[in-house]
């Protein structure tokens, strides 16, 4: 049961997605050809005014056909057709439209069960933050040079740092001051982890403004850690095998949040969300932003790059992308992650 939940869980990011690309398609004017729920054989389908909407056998995903997606049409209406600048916005709409989802999940989470601050509440007795100089109502600013967004942030920089000094800007009262700290390594729940001593402050029962705007928050926190874990993965600084996983960690640890109740699936949906608009963002062929890309260099050339080139780079990028999803999947099943 909670494996068919985490299944259709999974399912509903990708619809989103797609309903981006929808829904800025007919803003544009783009005539859409099909709107399926599914992935497969046709079971069910329906002819709207112009568009066929239609539910297929396997509840994977969906997809969106447009007019002169795969092809030049030579139509008004046509996505092969239209301006630049208006390809650009259907294309980049189904990340969007992932990034839109997770703040409204995380929003309805932190209604619900408050957040964090980024303001200290509390100091551990003879830790490293008593020690450096930290103060109650200290509201962390940056840690090491880089932004923080939510507690997460804070923590993701003290694991990294591997017992190394890190350098905190916090707010005090209106002034900013730099404090350079050493964490210390202690044992947690049976697992070692840096630590430096420190309680943050509580919104138990937030506003809707301050749920949405700590959504946001949210939401760019999780957007700057996928682009750290990318940069971690590329350049090697993480181990694969207990590091990296595929599908069937996504399912495994869908189906664990599932069983922990709606709030742990929500937030894992949002978390998968994120990453997928990410991820379809990086300007590699046959992704969201590889079409981008394309479409750009396009529109400041003025000048349409060959079919066989785009086609060419499209195929060998989906071989690439199909290799690495093998890959991930393959050591899944030979070194699943603990969860």
């Amino acid at each position: 049961m909670y494996i068919i939940i985490a299944i259709l869980g999974f399912s509903l990011l990708v619809i989103v997605h797609e309903l981006g690309h929808f829904i800025m398609a007919k803003v544009n004017g783009i005539k859409v050809e099909e709107f399926s729920i599914g992935m497969g054989p046709e079971m069910f389908s329906r002819k709207g005014k112009e568009t066929r909407y239609s539910l297929r056998l396997f509840p994977i995903g969906g997809f969106v056909s447009l007019l002169g997606e795969e092809e030049v049409i030579n139509d008004e209406r046509s996505f092969s057709s239209t301006t630049p600048i208006r390809k650009i916005s259907i294309i980049l709409a189904g990340a969007i439209m992932n990034i839109i989802f997770a703040v409204i999940i995380f929003s309805m989470i932190i209604s619900h069960r408050g957040f964090n601050e980024l303001k200290i509440s509390k100091l551990s007795e003879n830790s490293p933050a008593i020690n450096s100089g930290l103060q109650i109502n200290d509201e962390i600013i940056k840690i090491d040079g880089s932004k923080v967004y939510t507690p997460t942030d804070v923590t993701m920089g003290i694991q990294l740092s591997n017992g190394n000094p890190i350098n905190l800007l916090v707010n005090r009262n209106g002034e900013k001051i730099e404090i350079t700290i050493t964490p210390e390594l202690i044992e947690k729940n049976g697992n070692k982890v840096y630590h430096i001593g420190f309680h943050y402050s509580t919104i138990k029962e937030p506003t809707i403004l301050q749920a949405i705007k700590q959504a946001f928050k949210e939401t760019a926190s999780l957007i700057n850690q996928t682009f750290k874990s990318l940069n971690l993965i590329i350049s090697g600084n993480v181990n694969f095998k207990t590091d990296v996983g595929g599908p069937i960690t996504i399912i495994r640890m869908s189906t664990q949040a599932a069983k922990n109740g709606l709030i742990s699936l929500g937030y894992l949906l949002g978390f998968i969300s994120v990453n997928l608009a990410v991820f379809n963002l990086l300007p590699f062929p046959a992704l969201d932003g590889g079409w981008a890309a394309i479409t750009i260099i396009e529109l400041i050339t003025r000048r349409k790059l060959p079919d066989k080139i785009v086609g060419a780079a499209n195929y060998v990028g989906f071989i690439i992308l199909m290799g690495i999803m093998i890959i991930v999947t393959l050591k899944d099943v030979l070194f699943p992650i603990k969860l």
